[in-house]
Protein backbone atom coordinates (compact mmCIF):
# COMPACT_ATOMS: atom_id res chain seq x y z
CA UNK A 1 0.00 0.00 0.00
CA UNK A 2 1.41 3.35 -1.21
CA UNK A 3 1.50 6.40 1.23
CA UNK A 4 0.58 10.15 0.92
CA UNK A 5 4.69 10.65 0.67
CA UNK A 6 4.82 7.70 -1.82
CA UNK A 7 2.25 9.36 -4.24
CA UNK A 8 3.54 13.28 -3.57
CA UNK A 9 6.94 11.79 -4.59
CA UNK A 10 5.66 10.95 -7.87
CA UNK A 11 3.77 13.20 -8.77
CA UNK A 12 6.87 16.23 -8.44
CA UNK A 13 8.89 13.39 -10.08
CA UNK A 14 5.87 14.59 -13.31
CA UNK A 15 5.82 17.78 -13.04
CA UNK A 16 8.38 19.85 -14.97
CA UNK A 17 10.21 22.93 -13.12
CA UNK A 18 8.08 26.04 -12.54
CA UNK A 19 4.65 23.79 -12.43
CA UNK A 20 2.68 23.59 -9.23
CA UNK A 21 1.05 21.26 -7.39
CA UNK A 22 -2.32 21.89 -5.41
CA UNK A 23 -3.08 19.17 -3.22
CA UNK A 24 -6.93 18.86 -3.06
CA UNK A 25 -7.35 18.55 0.39
CA UNK A 26 -11.24 18.59 0.44
CA UNK A 27 -13.41 16.35 2.45
CA UNK A 28 -10.00 14.62 3.92
CA UNK A 29 -9.25 15.12 7.89
CA UNK A 30 -6.41 16.81 8.66
CA UNK A 31 -4.16 13.96 9.39
CA UNK A 32 -3.86 13.15 6.02
CA UNK A 33 -2.64 17.05 5.05
CA UNK A 34 -0.67 16.65 7.95
CA UNK A 35 1.48 13.80 6.32
CA UNK A 36 1.19 15.31 3.01
CA UNK A 37 2.98 18.38 4.60
CA UNK A 38 5.49 16.27 6.28
CA UNK A 39 6.40 15.23 2.88
CA UNK A 40 7.03 18.87 1.53
CA UNK A 41 3.44 19.86 0.52
CA UNK A 42 2.59 23.38 1.44
CA UNK A 43 0.20 24.47 -1.08
CA UNK A 44 -3.93 22.77 -0.31
CA UNK A 45 -7.12 23.12 -1.63
CA UNK A 46 -10.48 23.40 -0.39
CA UNK A 47 -13.83 24.11 -1.49
CA UNK A 48 -15.62 25.01 1.38
CA UNK A 49 -15.50 27.93 3.58
CA UNK A 50 -16.26 26.15 6.80
CA UNK A 51 -13.49 23.15 6.34
CA UNK A 52 -11.44 25.58 5.30
CA UNK A 53 -11.62 28.08 8.30
CA UNK A 54 -11.37 24.70 10.21
CA UNK A 55 -7.87 23.07 8.92
CA UNK A 56 -6.73 26.81 8.39
CA UNK A 57 -6.59 26.63 12.32
CA UNK A 58 -4.76 23.24 12.69
CA UNK A 59 -1.98 23.37 10.02
CA UNK A 60 1.22 25.38 10.11
CA UNK A 61 1.06 29.00 9.26
CA UNK A 62 3.62 28.69 5.93
CA UNK A 63 0.47 26.65 4.20
CA UNK A 64 -0.81 28.07 1.26
CA UNK A 65 -4.41 27.89 1.02
CA UNK A 66 -6.37 27.70 -2.37
CA UNK A 67 -10.32 27.94 -2.35
CA UNK A 68 -11.32 25.96 -5.65
CA UNK A 69 -15.25 25.51 -5.45
CA UNK A 70 -18.47 27.54 -5.74
CA UNK A 71 -17.99 30.67 -4.16
CA UNK A 72 -21.18 32.07 -2.70
CA UNK A 73 -21.03 35.93 -2.35
CA UNK A 74 -22.47 35.36 1.21
CA UNK A 75 -19.34 33.23 2.08
CA UNK A 76 -16.60 35.88 1.17
CA UNK A 77 -15.95 37.85 3.92
CA UNK A 78 -14.98 34.05 5.72
CA UNK A 79 -12.50 34.04 3.29
CA UNK A 80 -10.52 36.67 2.89
CA UNK A 81 -7.33 37.23 4.72
CA UNK A 82 -6.80 33.64 4.53
CA UNK A 83 -6.66 32.32 1.08
CA UNK A 84 -3.32 32.76 -1.00
CA UNK A 85 -5.38 32.37 -3.96
CA UNK A 86 -9.20 31.98 -5.11
CA UNK A 87 -9.13 30.02 -8.18
CA UNK A 88 -12.97 30.05 -8.84
CA UNK A 89 -14.13 33.70 -10.02
CA UNK A 90 -16.79 32.83 -12.16
CA UNK A 91 -18.58 36.11 -12.56
CA UNK A 92 -17.95 39.80 -12.33
CA UNK A 93 -20.20 40.28 -9.04
CA UNK A 94 -18.36 37.65 -7.12
CA UNK A 95 -15.17 39.64 -7.91
CA UNK A 96 -16.82 43.13 -7.31
CA UNK A 97 -17.95 41.73 -3.79
CA UNK A 98 -13.87 40.43 -3.26
CA UNK A 99 -12.53 43.26 -4.01
CA UNK A 100 -15.11 44.98 -1.71
CA UNK A 101 -14.50 43.38 0.84
CA UNK A 102 -10.60 42.57 0.38
CA UNK A 103 -10.63 46.56 0.60
CA UNK A 104 -12.40 47.24 3.75
CA UNK A 105 -9.93 44.03 5.15
CA UNK A 106 -6.55 45.94 4.01
CA UNK A 107 -5.66 42.91 2.29
CA UNK A 108 -4.59 42.29 -1.38
CA UNK A 109 -6.79 39.22 -2.90
CA UNK A 110 -4.95 37.02 -5.31
CA UNK A 111 -7.34 35.04 -7.64
CA UNK A 112 -8.02 33.17 -11.15
CA UNK A 113 -10.51 33.71 -13.82
CA UNK A 114 -12.80 30.43 -13.87
CA UNK A 115 -13.52 29.60 -17.55
CA UNK A 116 -15.58 26.96 -19.18
CA UNK A 117 -14.56 25.28 -21.91
CA UNK A 118 -16.21 21.71 -20.61
CA UNK A 119 -19.39 20.16 -22.21
CA UNK A 120 -21.34 19.79 -19.17
CA UNK A 121 -24.10 22.68 -18.39
CA UNK A 122 -22.92 22.17 -14.16
CA UNK A 123 -19.55 23.37 -14.27
CA UNK A 124 -19.21 27.25 -13.49
CA UNK A 125 -17.31 30.16 -15.21
CA UNK A 126 -16.86 33.14 -18.22
CA UNK A 127 -17.64 31.75 -21.47
CA UNK A 128 -13.95 32.69 -23.38
CA UNK A 129 -15.99 35.21 -25.44
CA UNK A 130 -17.26 36.86 -21.94
CA UNK A 131 -14.07 36.88 -20.53
CA UNK A 132 -12.09 38.26 -23.72
CA UNK A 133 -14.20 41.27 -23.77
CA UNK A 134 -14.09 41.76 -19.55
CA UNK A 135 -10.22 42.49 -20.37
CA UNK A 136 -10.06 44.11 -23.92
CA UNK A 137 -12.55 46.64 -22.32
CA UNK A 138 -9.74 46.78 -18.98
CA UNK A 139 -12.51 46.72 -16.81
CA UNK A 140 -10.02 45.00 -14.64
CA UNK A 141 -8.54 48.44 -14.05
CA UNK A 142 -11.20 49.57 -11.56
CA UNK A 143 -10.00 46.63 -8.96
CA UNK A 144 -8.18 48.38 -5.99
CA UNK A 145 -7.31 45.36 -3.28
CA UNK A 146 -7.92 42.54 -6.06
CA UNK A 147 -4.54 40.70 -8.66
CA UNK A 148 -6.23 38.96 -10.96
CA UNK A 149 -3.08 36.12 -11.68
CA UNK A 150 -4.45 34.29 -14.67
CA UNK A 151 -7.06 31.98 -15.19
CA UNK A 152 -8.66 28.28 -14.23
CA UNK A 153 -11.21 25.83 -16.62
CA UNK A 154 -11.55 21.91 -16.30
CA UNK A 155 -12.12 19.66 -19.44
CA UNK A 156 -14.92 17.94 -19.97
CA UNK A 157 -15.95 14.81 -17.77
CA UNK A 158 -15.59 11.98 -20.45
CA UNK A 159 -12.58 9.44 -21.53
CA UNK A 160 -11.99 10.72 -24.69
CA UNK A 161 -8.74 12.18 -24.58
CA UNK A 162 -8.76 14.52 -27.86
CA UNK A 163 -11.75 15.90 -26.40
CA UNK A 164 -10.02 16.58 -23.00
CA UNK A 165 -6.67 17.69 -24.67
CA UNK A 166 -8.95 20.29 -27.01
CA UNK A 167 -10.65 21.49 -23.84
CA UNK A 168 -6.73 22.26 -22.38
CA UNK A 169 -5.52 23.93 -25.75
CA UNK A 170 -8.81 26.30 -25.54
CA UNK A 171 -7.96 27.36 -22.17
CA UNK A 172 -4.17 27.93 -22.95
CA UNK A 173 -5.01 29.29 -26.01
CA UNK A 174 -7.28 31.71 -24.14
CA UNK A 175 -4.86 33.35 -21.49
CA UNK A 176 -2.36 33.68 -23.86
CA UNK A 177 -5.42 36.08 -25.82
CA UNK A 178 -5.86 37.59 -23.10
CA UNK A 179 -2.65 38.57 -22.65
CA UNK A 180 -2.32 39.95 -26.32
CA UNK A 181 -5.39 41.97 -25.30
CA UNK A 182 -3.87 43.35 -22.07
CA UNK A 183 -0.42 43.81 -22.45
CA UNK A 184 0.20 45.91 -19.51
CA UNK A 185 -1.33 43.00 -17.07
CA UNK A 186 1.22 41.94 -14.58
CA UNK A 187 1.71 38.73 -13.14
CA UNK A 188 -1.18 37.08 -15.33
CA UNK A 189 1.28 34.56 -15.43
CA UNK A 190 -1.34 31.24 -13.81
CA UNK A 191 -3.05 28.86 -15.88
CA UNK A 192 -4.72 26.49 -13.58
CA UNK A 193 -5.78 23.17 -14.93
CA UNK A 194 -5.61 19.08 -15.07
CA UNK A 195 -6.28 17.23 -11.60
CA UNK A 196 -5.31 13.19 -10.96
CA UNK A 197 -6.84 11.71 -14.04
CA UNK A 198 -5.52 14.12 -16.79
CA UNK A 199 -2.32 16.59 -15.28
CA UNK A 200 -0.23 15.37 -17.63
CA UNK A 201 -2.39 16.35 -20.65
CA UNK A 202 -2.93 19.49 -18.85
CA UNK A 203 0.67 19.90 -18.54
CA UNK A 204 1.49 19.14 -21.71
CA UNK A 205 -0.84 21.99 -22.91
CA UNK A 206 0.49 24.60 -20.55
CA UNK A 207 -0.74 23.99 -16.94
CA UNK A 208 1.07 25.75 -14.93
CA UNK A 209 -0.92 24.56 -11.31
CA UNK A 210 -2.25 21.72 -10.94
CA UNK A 211 -5.16 20.21 -8.66
CA UNK A 212 -4.55 17.01 -7.42
CA UNK A 213 -6.40 15.02 -5.00
CA UNK A 214 -7.79 11.80 -5.18
CA UNK A 215 -3.65 10.39 -6.41
CA UNK A 216 -1.94 11.77 -3.37
CA UNK A 217 -4.95 11.41 -0.57
CA UNK A 218 -7.36 8.19 -1.97
CA UNK A 219 -10.79 8.09 -2.40
CA UNK A 220 -12.39 11.38 -0.20
CA UNK A 221 -14.05 10.73 2.55
CA UNK A 222 -17.04 12.46 3.11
Amino acid sequence: MTTISDNLRRIYRTLPEGVELVAVSKFHPVEKLREAYAAGQRIFGESREQELEHKVCQMPDDVRWHFIGHLQTNKVKRLIGKVSLIESIDSERLLRIVDEQSAAAGVVTRVLMQVHVAAEETKFGFLPSELEAYFAEHRYESLRATHICGIMGMATNTDDKERVAADFAAIAALHRRIKALAPDLRGFDTVSMGMSDDYELAVAHGSTLVRIGTAIFGNREY
